[in-house]
């Protein structure tokens, strides 16, 4: 704004700030395919974005899908997220939201290109953050400002809920992820540990509720570890719990995670795990993991620059996982109570 004075443009440049990411570092991978970026927020706080490409193919336009955080860090703790490794600083602001989106944008406007999708699946919990995550998809999906059509956004959540049911009064057309990651409540308070608060049934009613509500069909994430959630009787645990429900299934490996010893599941075995769901009318998609050389799973950035655990730490979170997944294989609920976090969430 070279017509004002130079002092006036000086105290303008100290009170107004045009972006949120005050610093951005971005690697590359799967020959360009995959693009992520760690942004530094005004105050020191960390987050991550992920910026995909699919080219076009047979019956597919070409997409490009930028997944994004809703806060720094997590407080659900799901111990095969890297994101866990950091614990939780705090929610993100909703322009803080946006301009992970803006950031990608203005990437693929520099070749010609346009964003097609966003997902909030990256650091944090979507639904403890709900106002500020309503408003920031509102905006996304505003003719007057960014123009991206609701159902080309997708809102995801552990399982909170009364997140889910505030979404489903409010109506959007937004798509409504769900990690579920397994069927069976022993396990799954385990995997994701809010479902001590919320059990899976309870998950799956509102769900249900959802979908017919707004029509849209719901994902359910389901990131698959060797041994541990991907046998026969997971399997059908799952074809049971959503048999002629309006949803759709995306099978995961898991990305290795520090303070685990879980390993991905084979490729026979996941085959297995979605024949057996769609010998039960359930679609069913794999996902193949993307980005691994660069720590493109959720969090693993972030807890790369935070600095590794130490061995010791390491050891005591592996010995606790084995203790608690082998008797969550036998069946045993856990007694723990649900993170901090969420207690104070609506029933």
């Amino acid at each position: 704004m070279t017509t004002l004075p130079s002092a006036l443009r000086c105290d303008l440049g100290s009170a107004f700030r045009f972006d949120t990411l005050d610093h951005t570092d971005l690697q590359v991978s799967d020959g360009g395919l995959t693009e992520k970026g760690l942004h530094r927020l005004s105050d020191g706080a960390l987050v991550e974005s992920v910026l995909m490409h699919f080219p076009a193919r047979v019956g597919h336009r070409e997409r490009h899908t930028v997944c994004i955080s809703s806060q720094a860090g997590c407080a659900v703790g799901c111990p095969f997220c890297a994101t866990g490794e950091l614990g939780f600083t705090r929610d993100l602001e909703t322009a803080e939201i946006v301009d992970q989106v803006r950031h990608a944008a203005r990437r693929l406007a520099g070749e010609g290109k346009r964003l097609t999708n966003v997902v909030l699946m990256g650091m944090g919990e979507p639904l403890l953050n709900l106002e500020r995550v309503v408003e920031a998809v509102t905006a996304l999906s505003d003719s007057e400002r960014f123009a991206l059509g609701a159902r080309h956004i997708t809102v995801s959540t552990s399982g909170v809920v009364p997140g889910i049911r505030r979404l489903t009064a409010l109506g959007p057309q937004f798509t409504l992820a769900i990690s579920l990651h397994a069927a069976r409540d022993p396990l799954r308070d385990v995997l994701v540990p809010l479902n001590r608060r919320w059990p899976v049934a309870e998950l799956v009613d509102a769900a249900r509720e959802h979908a017919r509500t707004t029509g849209r069909r719901i994902s359910y994430e389901v990131t698959l570890i060797e041994g541990i959630n991907d046998t026969d009787t997971d399997a059908q645990a799952m074809a049971e719990l959503l048999r002629g429900d309006l949803c759709h299934v995306n099978l995961i490996p898991m990305n290795p995670v520090a303070h685990t010893s879980w390993r991905a599941s084979p490729e026979p075995t996941i085959e297995r795990f979605a024949a057996r769901l769609r010998t039960a009318g359930i679609p069913v998609t794999i996902r193949r993991s993307r980005g691994q050389e660069i720590g493109a799973a959720c969090g693993q950035l972030a807890a790369e620059h935070a600095g590794e655990p130490s061995p010791a730490v390491v050891a005591r979170r592996r010995d606790l996982l084995l203790r608690r997944s082998a008797a969550a294989l036998r069946g045993e609920r856990s007694i723990e109570p649900p993170p901090a976090a969420i207690l104070g969430v609506g029933a």
